[in-house]
């Protein structure tokens, strides 16, 4: 994706936004922003979220693990969403998911809608005040790069998929 955007970005007329469609890992957009784009969409939220995997500014929690069977607190203690604000524990999500109720997907997807648009304002205020590679820096390392069996790595580049 990388090599893509970096050879195909300079093409597009910079008074206009550039869309990168399908786009959503954090690490993706931050580095698609680094390369000149400016607008994305994606179904990784609340597909994710369907799952039980939620996004937070440390990176990644998949409620649906034993370890949260007994955790009292909020998906993010500092997320204002319906999910981490409304007394909604992982525990109870976990529990949520194991009983096959639909509000256990249904927060986590909320969840995961709130966390993509502070992450997005976020980026975008540190664009304005020209700290975009320090924030790039200090967002992307806690997302690990994709490791998922089809995400082939190459030693020239970026993974090919």
């Amino acid at each position: 994706m990388d090599l893509a955007v970096a050879a195909t970005a300079p093409a597009l007329p910079a008074d206009r936004p550039r869309y990168l469609m399908g786009v959503g890992r954090v690490r993706d957009i931050l580095s698609a922003v680094s390369l000149g784009m400016d607008l994305f969409d994606c179904v990784l939220p609340t597909r994710n979220g369907r799952t039980g995997e939620v996004f937070t500014p440390s990176g990644t929690l998949r409620v649906r693990h034993a370890r949260f069977a007994r955790d009292p607190s909020p998906i993010d203690p500092d997320c204002s969403c319906p999910a981490c604000s409304g007394g909604f524990s992982r525990a109870y999500l976990r529990h949520l998911f194991v009983s096959r109720e639909m509000l256990g997907p249904i927060l986590c997807s909320i969840h995961n809608i709130r966390f993509y648009q502070d992450f997005m304002a976020e980026m975008r205020d540190a664009i304005r005040r020209g700290r975009f590679e320090e924030f790039r820096v200090r967002r992307g390392v806690r997302y690990p790069p994709d490791r998922r069996p089809e995400a082939q790595t190459s030693s020239e580049g970026p993974p090919v998929r």
